[in-house]
């Protein structure tokens, strides 16, 4: 029997756009709207080791997801054609939940961040399934949003101390914090408007 779609490529762009603004919204407008408590609760993520170990957790569940061998049942719904590196998986297997557990134990020094990181590059790839090959008008916003989201991911894996000198950039007074919270509600409401119009059916 011959292997339907992968989950990722069912989802649609308008789909993808309107719950991507709804949830920068939220975020967004929670930092803008409570920015003095915002801004404390941000200083202290970047050594939120406690946070940290459940975003490291959903970041390595996830992409232990896409590699699971098939014949899992519900376990197997995730997993991805990886071509050539297909043999790879029954190491993947093994080796995601390991290195989950060492990080979480032995590398306690800015989790929050490393986690972060995890789930970004996590969270980029059905964003750019959803925009793929999709003819519609300002389709290249969703790719360069996770093109984006990729590199920070990376930088927040590999650096995690930039994101640390970031917040303490973005935090060091009300302004900054407000303007920086509303140029997330600016960007929210942009998918969400796209997803609503221009996206409409694809």
């Amino acid at each position: 029997m011959k292997p339907g779609p992968h989950p990722y490529q069912e989802i649609s762009l308008s789909s993808a756009g309107v719950l991507l603004g709804l949830f920068l919204l939220v975020l967004y407008g929670l930092m803008f709207l409570k920015a003095e408590k915002s801004r404390e609760i941000a200083k202290k993520l970047p050594r939120n080791s406690q946070v940290g170990t459940y975003l490291m957790g959903i970041g390595m569940v996830w992409f232990w997801l896409l590699v699971a061998p098939p014949g899992k049942g519900i376990l197997s719904s995730l997993s991805m054609d990886l071509g050539e590196f297909n043999k790879a998986k029954k190491f993947l297997v093994l080796g995601v939940p390991l290195f989950c557990i060492g990080m979480i134990m032995y590398v306690r020094e800015f989790l929050f961040v490393r986690g972060l990181g995890l789930c970004l590059l996590m969270v980029a790839a059905p964003l750019l399934y959803a925009s793929d090959f999709e003819p519609a008008a300002l389709q290249f916003v969703m790719p360069l949003f996770c093109y984006v989201l990729i590199i920070k991911g990376l930088y927040f894996v590999g650096m995690p101390y930039l994101f640390r000198d970031g917040i303490n950039w973005a935090t060091a007074s009300e302004t900054r914090w407000r303007s920086f919270s509303l140029t997330g509600l600016i960007v929210g409401l942009v998918f969400l408007v796209l997803g609503l119009t221009l996206w409409r059916g694809y």
